[in-house]
């Protein structure tokens, strides 16, 4: 429930304001070299406050590793770390502590629990997802040292999209513009309708495009824990997320098996495929081939204009929300898809290793 993984394992904690979130990374191999001033910067990627287009909440998300890292290098033992949180303003929320904002988490916690921290959605912000990207960091540090690297980008931001071939995209180009688009002049449009909405004081959603280079083949599980089934599992649990496919996904539908098989051939000496309609995955395993595959976002469902609602009586109530909302959840997304995507890959690496006496 607050778990991912098998043998790496992450483990995250806390809420949006309390006084801080973290997490315990466990089956971590001993002897992996550690860059924490890159898990920092990944963090700093994820940060709010870091342009004008997302939450201007102004935290510094600062980690502390607690355990299982010394001089520089990992243990095996767990890894412990926090993020404080210093800039909460409870009271901005005060005003819907008991209304139901609409496509939030606020009647479906209250149903299960029976009680629920109104604060800024309490365990259900997308503030806990720093713990995920300090994991994910630790995970593409150790799959770097064996050629495997994970890269995503914004592919579509409400009706403005990019082509689906990831090929067509260099990868340096990401960091290059706030909304993280390797294409800048799609970049710019995007981000003028990012800020369209916000005056508005509304929301949109779109994609994102994830790749993973440099795999093995044979990652991954038969039957129940599919490669693809498991990523889409780390990735539908992300704050926003509504939708996954990986390969040419939905559009494949309209193909015929001729026109979507990956044909085989020898590629000196390792064994490849002509195209990668497959997204890298086939029969739930890796192929050696890049791994692709999208996520679909909804808009931020917290609008910063009148919306009607009810109350914890179910009376009908008008809710206006304040406080410091992302109007696109998509930029500051990205590290997060990396990061569970890294996990999901270092994990099934791990028990590959188990796969053969």
């Amino acid at each position: 429930m607050n778990t991912f993984g098998e043998i790496f394992k992450l483990t995250t904690f806390g809420e949006s304001h309390g006084d801080a979130i973290g997490g315990i990374i466990d089956g971590v191999p001993a002897g992996i070299r550690i860059d924490i001033e890159e898990i920092q910067r990944q963090l700093d990627r994820r940060r709010p406050g870091q342009s004008p287009i997302v939450t201007q909440r102004n935290e510094s998300d600062r980690v502390q590793i607690l355990s299982g890292v010394f001089d520089g290098k990992t243990t095996g033992t767990p890894i412990g770390f926090i993020i404080a949180n210093t800039n909460q303003h409870s009271n901005d929320y005060e005003n819907i502590k008991d209304l139901y904002r609409p496509s939030h988490a606020d009647y479906t916690y209250s149903a299960k629990y029976g009680i629920r921290d109104h604060r800024g959605g309490g365990r259900s912000s997308a503030r806990e997802t720093a713990a995920r990207v300090v994991g994910g960091a630790i995970a593409q540090q150790a799959l770097k040292s064996i050629g495997i690297e994970i890269y995503a980008y914004t592919s579509q931001v409400g009706n403005i999209s990019l082509d689906n071939d990831y090929h067509l995209y260099d990868p340096e180009m990401i960091e290059t513009n706030e909304v993280r688009c390797p294409d800048p002049e799609k970049a710019g449009e995007m981000r003028r309708l990012i800020e369209t909405v916000k005056k508005e004081g509304d929301t949109i959603g779109g994609t994102i495009t994830c790749v993973i280079k440099g795999c093995p083949a044979g990652l991954g599980e038969p039957v129940f824990d599919k490669l693809n089934a498991r990523l889409g599992y780390a990735m539908l649990g992300i704050n926003a997320a509504k939708g996954f496919e990986i390969g040419m996904g939905f559009n494949g539908c309209t193909k015929r098996g001729s026109e979507m098989n990956d044909i085989f051939y020898n590629g000196n000496g390792k064994i490849r495929t002509r195209t990668n309609n497959s997204g890298g995955v086939q029969g739930g395993l890796s192929n050696g081939e890049d791994i692709y595959f999208r996520v679909a976002f909804k808009p931020v469902a917290t609008l910063l204009k009148d919306i009607e609602t009810v109350d914890k009586n179910g009376n009908p109530a008008i809710l206006h929300a304040k406080g410091r909302h992302d109007p696109c959840v998509l930029p500051r997304a990205v590290p997060v898809v990396e990061a569970m995507a890294a996990i999901t890959i270092m994990d099934f690496y791990l028990l590959n290793r188990l796969s053969r006496f």
